[in-house]
């Protein structure tokens, strides 16, 4: 048998090993590009994943914002209005007062001038003349 290696046979070894490590080396290539791509979308996933988290946070403080927001509204007013009432009530305290008052010194003043001894009368100059007329009934 001949073991000595045939040059022909030889070179279309050569070739294909040439050619397989040049698929290999584009399989290679399309292997890291693909890795590449992965790894960007993994990334990217990773990305959204963390914004869907903060935006559901967000959303569910939100909610509960809106959830306590006439709790919040109530109580303010309620705070506001007692301000008010508070002002109101002591107006008509002060009202009631000075309603009191006025009654008093319209009672006074009436009852001043119903005695006697203080006749609201005019006073004459002493020694003048005055002549009073009296309104006259016709000839009576």
């Amino acid at each position: 048998a001949n073991l000595a290696p045939d040059p022909e046979m030889a070179e279309r070894h050569q070739a294909q090993m040439k050619s397989l490590r040049e698929q290999l080396q584009q399989v290679e290539e399309q292997v890291k590009f693909y890795q590449d791509q992965i790894n960007e979308r993994d990334l990217e996933v990773y990305q959204l994943r963390q914004s869907v988290q903060e935006l559901t946070d967000r959303s569910r403080m939100l909610e509960q914002v809106v959830q306590e927001l006439p709790g919040v509204y109530r109580q303010k007013f309620s705070e506001r209005l007692e301000e008010v009432m508070e002002r109101v009530e002591k107006l008509q305290r002060e009202n009631r007062q000075l309603h009191a008052e006025l009654q008093s010194v319209t009672y006074r003043l009436a009852q001043k001038s119903r005695r006697p001894g203080n006749l609201d009368l005019p006073t004459f100059q002493p020694g003048t003349q005055t002549v009073i007329e009296f309104p006259s009934l016709g000839k009576a």
